[in-house]
């Protein structure tokens, strides 16, 4: 029995090759896939399924009609099509069966049995990878699936290519699993080239509910403005405004060096065209507008002292800026106090005071109502946290300070962007305070409910944090107020 041949060619071109402008180039070299050359006596009665027949055909010689030259290289050797030549730099050779490829793709079939079919026994694809190609052949002579994060884009392209959707179900499967807020921006983008509207969907989920993280990431400056404005448009974002505009900056910056421009005020207003007006200024403090937008230079001065004004008198000047809020921070605001009656004195000594709670409904944090000194006015040092109980992570904290004017209500302290909560899942509410005895709470409720005529009931249900807390328990202490948005 002849052995089968060794690899004449394998599947991996150099790093770096790349596909035609609307393919994108995969990041690393495919794994070698052997060729097989010679036929093999008798391989039938090895195979006891269609499925193993039809695999151990892939990528062999054998019984193929039609090859392949996939992968943009320099000029072939030999020179000319009709394979007179190998492969130029950065292709590879990969035989196929025509059958098959009819059999799996409606595309295969008009190429090769429509009404201009080909008749070349050699077919160049330089718009296509290497490994992409391997991988949707490997898929319609076997049903496996073989993609990795760096194939993956370049299959799913050559999925949507050749009209293989069950592929292309898996490529978006693989991509969804592997979402996180670091990758969203540059998942939209893909999505959105290859028209993929379900992942396209996640990606915009998961922006959504980690704002913050996802335009910390390098992807974020390299979206096309097309993407950034959809972005910009949501009212679902969790995040500041004013933070929001600095991200904005960041990419208008990265922009103008995409363009060859000189990185001035007057080149980032221009970059951003209409991305700009889709900034919800009015939704600022005017602290936050004056430390931010209004010395940034990309707004003209007219549109500077109009949100002053807008900011500062009644009645207010009409801004061209929405001052729809976004997320949470839309609608009314809600506030629960878990205590019925009020006392003194509570003290500290640099621990926290803690608080766990569950709710019945997603909603989003943004602030704790904390008591204020019993000596007349004072200012507090504070630190606010909302922990996952379970996994003791913080969700999100705040460094700041508030000053009280001695009675016994309470005063507001505010996290920089609202913290979104699950349903069901136990949190930590964390309040560190630094200054003098205060007021405390006591006869305090396992569960609080605030209704709300526009909204279903939100139900909260407080248990006492082990540990040292400072003493803060359901029955009395701190962390009075609970500030939220449905």
């Amino acid at each position: 029995m002849a052995a089968a041949g060794g690899p004449e060619a394998t599947a991996g071109g150099p790093e770096g090759a790349s596909g035609a402008a609307s393919s994108p180039s995969s990041a690393s070299s495919p794994a070698p896939v052997s060729v097989q050359r010679e036929p093999v006596y008798n391989w039938q009665a090895t195979k006891r399924s269609l499925r193993e027949r039809f695999a151990f055909l892939f990528a062999n010689e054998l019984l193929s009609d039609v090859r392949f030259v996939v992968g943009k290289g320099g000029p072939r050797a030999g020179g000319g099509g009709g394979g007179g030549g190998g492969p130029g730099p950065g292709q590879q050779r990969i035989p196929a069966h025509r059958f098959v490829l009819a059999a799996g793709s409606a595309v295969f079939d008009a190429m090769f049995n429509g009404g201009m079919a080909t008749t070349s026994a050699e077919i160049e694809l330089p718009d296509v990878e290497p490994a992409a190609f391997l991988a949707l052949l490997r898929f319609l002579y076997s049903d496996e699936v073989q993609i990795g994060p760096e194939t993956v884009m370049t299959t799913l392209y050559t999925a949507k290519k050749y009209a293989v959707p069950a592929l292309e179900a898996h490529c978006v499967e693989f991509l969804t699993k592997h979402l996180r807020a670091d990758n969203a921006f540059m998942l939209l983008t893909q999505a959105r080239l290859f028209d993929e509207p379900q992942l396209a969907s996640l990606c915009l989920d998961t922006i959504d509910k980690s704002t913050m993280d996802a335009i910390s990431a390098e992807g974020f400056t390299d979206i096309d403005i097309d993407t950034l404005c959809a972005v910009l448009e949501r009212d679902t974002l969790s995040i500041r405004e004013s933070r929001l505009f600095g991200a904005v900056v960041r990419w208008a910056e990265a922009e103008c060096q995409r363009q060859q421009l000189p990185v001035t005020s007057v080149n980032k207003q221009k970059v951003l065209g209409k991305a700009l007006s889709l900034i919800r200024f009015p939704l600022m403090t005017i602290e936050e507008f004056a430390a931010g937008p209004a010395q940034s230079g990309i707004l003209s001065d007219r549109e500077v002292v109009n949100l002053f004004l807008h900011f500062t008198v009644n009645p207010k000047p009409r801004v061209d800026y929405i001052d729809r809020p976004r997320c949470c921070l839309r609608g009314k605001e809600c506030c629960i106090n878990r205590f019925q009656q009020v006392e003194s004195r509570w003290g500290y000594s640099g621990t926290s005071d803690r608080i766990r709670f569950t709710v019945n409904r997603r909603i989003s944090i943004v602030g704790f109502g904390l008591y204020g000194s019993i000596h007349g006015p004072t200012d507090y040092q504070v630190n606010i946290q909302i922990i996952e109980y379970e996994k003791n992570q913080t969700l999100g904290q705040n460094d700041t300070g508030f000053s009280c004017d001695g009675t016994a209500n309470t005063f507001r302290v505010m996290f920089k962007e609202p913290i979104e909560i699950l349903p069901t899942v136990c949190y930590t509410a964390c309040a560190t305070l630094k200054g003098p005895d205060s007021h405390y709470g006591t006869k305090g409720l396992k569960k609080v409910i605030h209704e709300s005529p526009t909204s279903s009931k939100t139900c909260f249900f407080f248990f006492s944090s082990p540990g040292n807390n400072n003493g803060t328990s359901i029955e009395d202490g701190q962390i009075p107020e609970i500030i939220f948005y449905t």
